[in-house]
């Protein structure tokens, strides 16, 4: 049985667990911030400025994102990103298209504080807007560079604890290199998080297409929830 502290965590309902980032006044766990912290030293002496632009969210704001996507009022886009048309596709489809660029409330990752998206601020004004996007993240994309050195990090043990859940496409969550999370915090709350307490709260709340993700639960906390362990350093892949 999960604590009631706990299962606010795990589904975004609470911010008891974060603290505050002070330059881009975003919340975090406060272990994936010193390893935040930690990073950011290093990238300065190598000429970048990481800056963290979305960390902790909360269940409601998630639901508010999953809501207007699904009753049309927000752009849900195919793989590539063009808009669809959601009279042309079935309630399924339409949620497992939600999934592929945005979290189900309760299943996100940023739920936990452990998550945050970054970019290099050395590469762009003061007054950009980055849009985390495939183009500007690519090795030819405005924060290319950063991404590149990042790779080299990561793949040499030298991140602090941080990797890329989705750094490549396995058919669920789209390819996100801006995403960084804290591996051994997160690994822990992934083994927390079950379809079953996902679908207790989905059911509680209001939410668009709530039937059909609950009947599918399973497979979407599998193909868009958990990350394979072997994702994580430390496993062998």
């Amino acid at each position: 049985m999960l604590s009631a502290p706990l299962k606010r965590m795990l589904l975004g309902l609470g911010d008891e667990h974060v603290i505050l980032e002070p330059r881009s006044e975003q919340l975090l766990h406060p272990e994936a911030l010193v390893a935040f912290q930690r990073l950011a030293a290093d990238a300065r002496e190598a000429g970048f400025d990481p800056l963290v632009v979305s960390g902790f969210r909360s269940f409601e704001r998630q639901r508010t994102i999953w809501n207007r996507k699904a009753g049309g009022r927000r752009p849900v886009l195919d793989s590539d990103g063009a808009e669809l048309d959601l009279a042309q596709l079935s309630p399924q489809q339409i949620a497992f298209a939600i999934l592929r660029w945005s979290a189900l409330p309760g299943g996100s990752r940023h739920h936990w504080g452990t998550d945050f998206d970054l970019v290099d601020a050395a590469a762009v004004l003061a007054d950009y807007r980055p849009q985390l996007t495939p183009q500007e993240v690519a090795d030819d994309g405005i924060f290319g560079p950063f991404h590149c050195w990042l790779d080299e990090r990561i793949a040499a043990g030298e991140s602090h604890g941080l990797f890329r859940p989705y750094a490549e496409d396995r058919g669920g969550v789209a390819p996100e290199r801006w995403h960084l999370s804290y591996a051994p915090r997160s690994f822990e709350l992934q083994q927390l998080l079950t379809p079953e307490l996902l679908r207790e709260q989905l059911q509680s709340c209001e939410l668009e297409l709530c039937d059909t993700v609950c009947e599918q639960i399973d497979t979407i906390y599998t193909r868009f929830v958990a990350v394979p362990e072997h994702c994580y350093p430390g496993f062998d892949k």
